[in-house]
């Protein structure tokens, strides 16, 4: 049987389709090669436009043809690019696209878009998709799914380590014996809708408008006080939470607050739930990953807020940009082998479970 698996991941940022060729066994999981590819605007909007609108079932059924293809067009590209036999694929790991995610509800469900039929059919290769339902199944919140992953890429790691990926939402995990992870909160969400609402901009590159801002302690205390982040794990959270709207909420309440004041609230906002998250855990070390690895000012105010060594993935040979998607062929490596994912103790599910349906 091949080793060779895809992984292929877009987060809540929606800034583009992460697609992964990695070389996995029971022992490692290499990446061979990684590439971004742009998420199309037009279709962002969309995605956003059903996560914040009514919609149509036909509205819903139309976009998830529309993320199928999109996979399956990156996939491909990605084929084509590197010259990579589709033949020697033994399995592509699809996430799709998260619209919505809602596990405390009394009928707990998680929408994840992309038909893994299309990506099957159009690439060849078999597809491993809808990893997040079996562990809901079984009463867990379905999510962060990371933490098995760092516990299979750090564990040989000494001392106590932290792994945070800065992503859409920011999710921890803290390795040892009894692994433990969950959704801290916003990672990246707030900041990119903040300054593309204010500035017409993705993302605030290196933190430069969060920067030129200064922190209002008043505004950051009340969104601290929020309930999810009171809440004890395990837990989850998505874009159908931390929204414009959610920021929106508190914003009365600061009329004359600058601009750059609210992006520097925000970023320190992530800084600050990042940071209390391992207060009480003796973290020797924080590894980061995502996207927000890459925001020089958010590592600055880790630095200062944690009592702990903070470190890149890239440190220990590991994409910081590929490792979620790497972590996705992974999970459809677990699949194809018929092995359960280790996360009861992360989600609260009441069993281990195998994790994905097969397509193709």
């Amino acid at each position: 049987m091949n080793n060779l698996y895809i992984g292929v991941m877009s987060g809540t940022s929606l800034d583009g389709v992460d697609v992964t060729l990695c070389e996995i066994n029971e022992n490692s999981c290499k990446l061979l090669h990684s590439h971004e590819f742009v998420f199309p605007k037009d279709l962002k909007n969309e995605v956003l436009n059903a996560i914040s609108t009514s919609v149509t079932l036909q509205t819903l059924g139309t976009l998830d043809h529309k993320l199928g293809q999109l996979f399956a067009d990156s996939i491909n590209e990605f084929l084509k690019t590197y010259k990579i036999n589709a033949k020697d694929i033994n399995a592509i790991g699809l996430h799709g696209q998260t619209l919505w995610h809602e596990p405390q509800s009394e009928t707990p469900f998680s929408m994840q878009l992309g038909d893994a039929n299309i990506v099957a059919s159009n690439t060849q290769i078999k597809t491993v998709a809808d990893f997040r339902r079996m562990d809901m199944a079984n009463g867990g919140q379905g999510a962060p799914f990371a933490p098995a992953f760092h516990q299979f890429l750090f564990s040989n790691l000494m001392g106590n380590v932290a792994v945070v990926n800065i992503g859409g939402m920011a999710n921890i995990t803290l390795l040892g014996k009894n692994l433990r992870g969950w959704d801290i909160g916003c990672g990246n969400v707030l900041l990119d809708m903040w300054i593309t609402q204010t500035r017409d901009k993705a993302y605030d590159k290196d933190g430069d408008f969060a920067r030129s801002g200064r922190i209002n302690k008043e505004l950051l205390n009340a969104m601290l006080q929020d309930a999810y982040f009171l809440k004890t794990p395990p837990k989850s959270t998505g874009r159908e939470y931390f929204n414009d709207t959610w920021v929106a909420n508190f914003l009365p309440l600061f009329v004359s607050i600058k601009d750059e004041d609210i992006q520097a609230t925000l970023l320190e906002l992530t800084a600050r739930t990042i940071a209390d998250s391992i207060k009480n855990s003796s973290i020797d070390t924080l590894i980061l990953c995502g996207g927000g690895a890459k925001n020089s000012y958010l590592v600055e105010r880790l630095g200062k807020l944690c009592d702990t060594n903070v470190k890149c993935s890239d440190d220990y040979g590991v994409s910081s940009d590929a490792l979620e998607s790497m972590a996705f062929a992974w999970l459809a490596y677990k699949r194809i082998q018929g092995e359960v994912v280790d996360l009861k103790s992360v989600t609260g599910a009441s069993e281990n479970s195998q994790l994905g349906a097969i397509y193709g």
